[in-house]
């Protein structure tokens, strides 16, 4: 045996991974696995998202349920997942042996803090004294309210994004410290200020179709002229009111949907998303929230909004984490996709992410990047389905058996942040920039183009639009019937002026 499969085979479990195991849980894996080695040295090793690190000899914690628990929360991050399903299987006394061996120590007071907070029972401990009052989660670590709401009890600053209906957790990555240090509402609005407030006037009643059309593409409806207008028309008002709350979100799913098909609440039915691969076999991709579970979670999602609105968290955190809480949770028969996309305009507008009056049609980098959509669902619902125990019946129905509810209630969200700054930051640099540069591009060629001939700007519109579906030329056909009463050398002098500013890019292009 070569002397590295030796250290491996002395690695024991540590933190949530012993626990885990220790105590028999079904869990959706955490970003980190510790391990420490009785004979080897500290090394890292990241694959399939979970980073596992094994610790030399002397960070071994110890073997008690605080030990893991203490270590856990100092190297694997406080998962409150994990926590939930952990406290619901350790002996409620060896927990309060624990506390009371520490009454006044930082992780046993999170601790202590988090097993009322998961399991909302009251455990039989007096109050804390005396000691300063500690953050819950460290915003060094971790996207967090300010200012948090102090806890006398155990003398703790409840910094959560949520409450414990839905209290989803984001870590601060260098992804995210990347993204929140190019500073993309800057950007966004150094590109805007070099443009008229006419030319930005025209661009956005575009960006309002086109995100439109893009959100409905996504799912592979195509909508007639009427429900486009109603969607265009609602994302108008993303900038100036709030949509997340129960009365809005019911309004809003019954002006995007086909009419037969608008909800007077949220579904009293289980219902998934999946895709037919034979007669009577369905694949599912996502099994949703039960019915009976929907109701909390919704009110936690509202809450957390709300929270989240009153604080400082970045927009971009407060909109991917409602967002996609929201289809994650799928609260109605139809429209879930719509809404969600629709809820990242509305929060990133009210909180001034977005520069005023203008709109990054954020569907359409997600149309056009369809594998990393695809992958900011599957993050979650990938391990999700793993551990939801499901049946369909011959019509199609599906029965969920296992309790569920506590998997969506505590989701890691970082990877669904991720992918949202990515999704803004190629709005910024390929749609917003493109569509404005276009318009730009349009107004100069139409001015060259009236030079050589004053024609009517119904007439200059078209020869651009035959030109740019002809790489830059007007076809013999189309010239011979729209533009017959033009001579050789004024067609040639305006397929020139519509090349200069375009090359032989096509409409298609944008």
């Amino acid at each position: 045996m070569a002397k590295n499969d030796m250290d491996r085979s002395t690695d024991r479990l540590a933190g949530y991974a012993a626990l885990i195991e220790r105590y028999d849980i079904d869990v959706i894996p955490n970003w980190h696995r510790s391990l420490v080695t009785t004979s080897g040295i500290h090394r890292i090793d990241s694959s399939g998202g979970v980073v596992k690190e094994v610790y030399p000899p002397t960070y071994w914690p110890g073997d008690t349920l605080g030990d893991h628990l203490e270590f856990a929360l100092k190297y694997d991050g406080t998962n409150l997942a994990i926590l939930a399903s952990l406290f619901q299987k350790v002996a409620e006394e060896d927990f309060l042996e624990y506390v009371r061996s520490k009454p006044t120590g930082k992780y046993a007071r999170r601790l202590w803090y988090l097993y009322e907070f998961l399991t909302r029972k009251t455990l039989p401990l007096d109050h804390v004294k005396q000691g300063n009052y500690i953050d819950l989660l460290d915003p060094d670590e971790y996207y967090t309210v300010s200012p948090a709401r102090q806890i006398r009890r155990q003398r703790i600053n409840d910094n959560l994004l949520g409450d414990p209906r839905f209290c989803p957790t984001v870590r601060r990555t260098e992804t995210l410290h990347d993204f929140e240090t190019a500073d993309l509402p800057k950007r966004c609005r150094r590109m805007v200020s070099s443009y008229s407030p006419e030319l930005l006037r025209r661009a956005l009643g575009y960006l309002y179709t086109k995100e439109t059309k893009s959100s409905f593409e996504i799912e592979h409806i195509r909508p007639t002229s009427t429900r486009t207008e109603r969607f265009a028309a609602l994302l108008q008002l993303a900038e100036q009111e709030n949509f997340c709350e129960k009365a809005r979100l019911i309004e809003l799913q019954n002006r995007i949907v086909d009419p037969r098909f608008r909800d007077s609440d949220y579904r009293t039915n289980q219902n998934y998303v999946g895709e037919t691969i034979a007669w009577q076999k369905e694949r599912i991709h996502f099994a949703c929230p039960k019915p009976e579970d929907l109701a909390d979670l919704m009110e936690g999602l509202v809450t957390a909004h709300k929270r989240m609105d009153a604080s400082d968290v970045s927009p971009v955190v407060h909109a991917a984490v409602i967002a996609y809480g929201f289809v994650f949770f799928h609260p109605f028969e139809d429209g879930n996709g719509r809404i969600h996309r629709f809820l990242i305009h509305n929060i990133l507008a009210r909180r001034g992410f977005t520069p005023k009056g203008v709109m990054f049609p954020i569907s359409a980098s997600m149309l056009k990047n369809p594998a990393d959509y695809d992958a900011s669902l599957e993050a979650f619902s990938r391990h999700l389905m793993a551990l939801v125990e499901y049946s369909l019946d011959e019509e199609g129905l599906i029965t969920v058996h296992n309790d569920t509810a506590q998997w969506y209630c505590y989701i890691d969200m970082t990877s669904q942040v991720e992918a949202l700054f990515k999704f803004i930051d190629q709005t910024i640099e390929m749609e917003l920039a493109r569509e404005l540069a276009f318009l730009a591009n349009y107004d100069e060629t139409k001015k060259s183009i009236q030079e050589i001939v004053d024609m009517p700007d119904r007439k200059i519109d078209l020869f651009i639009r035959f030109c740019l579906q002809n790489n830059g030329r007007l076809s013999a056909r189309k010239r011979k019937s729209h533009f017959d009463f033009l001579s050789d050398e004024e067609s040639a002098r305006m397929e020139q002026a519509v090349l200069a500013a375009y090359g032989n890019r096509t409409l298609n292009d944008d």
